[in-house]
């Protein structure tokens, strides 16, 4: 444990150090004013031991982060009736891209670029209202975290709601092929928001634990998701989850992950930790430079490659 903590010092100090930070997301405004400076790293073992570095108790917007959890309730709510609504194979297109969904009919194509997300939302809401979806997500991954303090950010979710045009236009076109049941505001209501939760790097890497552990919460014992469920939602992390730079993070880290433009990335070394990571300036992919640099780091020295050594 003591080589752990080392390894993750040293990350944060070379992280402080950097000059090359990337850029914060200005399409959202609430999100251009995060300080670029931030750098947080945390590691959530499956005893319950939790190590963390840098800003690591600073909540962010979790963003694109959210859709691991909305997944996970939406299967369980529907099981594997849910891919018939959205696909599981990577995009190789930029994050809000309307250019396959007009190629494939209004199906979008893996439920972690915001076409699948919005439709995850839709699937959520339905039988709802707005408020009491919205809540439910909140609910749910409080209980994974074991933590009742993770909040929505009302600032960024207002920010988002004021700037979503793009969001949009995806989510009246795929209900223009029938892929969304309900109406379009109540949807991206439910959306904005769960993109609005803030947690920090510890209370993220703490909610993540059950995808390194076979679907299992330890820090309750209670089975959060099927053995296999587990396993397939870390496979669509792994090919999907940094959209048009998945490719590249799997070569680089080579751990199923799950990146948001807050500049947060929730990271999984399936049966031996779940890693949150926070630097806020992204790459041309919309990616956080610096977290996605501190999980090679990490992956490298602690030899958690899924692909070996």
């Amino acid at each position: 444990m003591t080589k752990l903590q080392e390894v993750l010092d040293e990350i944060a100090l070379e992280a402080a150090s950097a000059t090359d930070r990337g850029a914060v997301a200005h399409y959202i405004p609430e999100l251009a004013k995060v300080d670029p400076a931030h750098f947080g790293i945390a590691v959530a073992l499956p005893d319950g031991q939790v190590l963390t570095a840098g800003n690591a108790e600073t909540p962010f917007s979790i963003q694109s982060v959210s859709k691991v959890f909305t997944l996970s309730l939406a299967l369980g709510k529907l099981g594997d009736s849910l891919w018939a609504r959205v696909g599981r194979e990577p995009s190789g297109n930029p994050f809000n891209s309307i250019v396959q969904l007009e190629q494939e009919k209004g199906r979008p194509r893996n439920p972690f670029i915001n076409a699948g997300a919005i439709v995850i939302a839709d699937l959520i809401l339905s039988g709802h209202q707005p408020r009491e979806a919205i809540g439910e997500i909140v609910r749910f991954i409080r209980y994974l975290a074991d933590d009742d303090t993770i909040l929505i950010d009302e600032r960024v979710a207002r920010s988002e709601t004021a700037h979503g045009d793009r969001n949009a236009s995806l989510a009246h076109f795929m209900r223009a092929f029938g892929s969304i049941d309900n109406p379009v505001d109540h949807v991206l209501g439910v959306y904005f928001h769960q993109c609005a939760i803030a947690m920090s790097c510890h209370q993220l890497a703490r909610a993540g634990l059950y995808l390194a552990s076979r679907g299992c919460n330890p820090l309750t014992g209670m089975q959060v998701v099927p053995v296999e469920r587990a396993r397939r939602i870390n496979a669509i992390m792994l090919m999907c989850g940094h959209y048009d730079g998945s490719g590249e993070f799997a070569f680089r880290v080579g751990l199923p992950g799950k990146s948001g433009v807050g500049g947060g990335i929730l990271a999984i070394a399936p049966g031996v930790a779940s890693i949150g990571v926070w630097s806020p300036g992204l790459d041309t992919v919309g990616n956080s430079k610096l977290g996605t640099a501190a999980l090679e780091q990490l992956t490298r020295r602690m030899e958690w490659s899924v692909f070996g050594a």
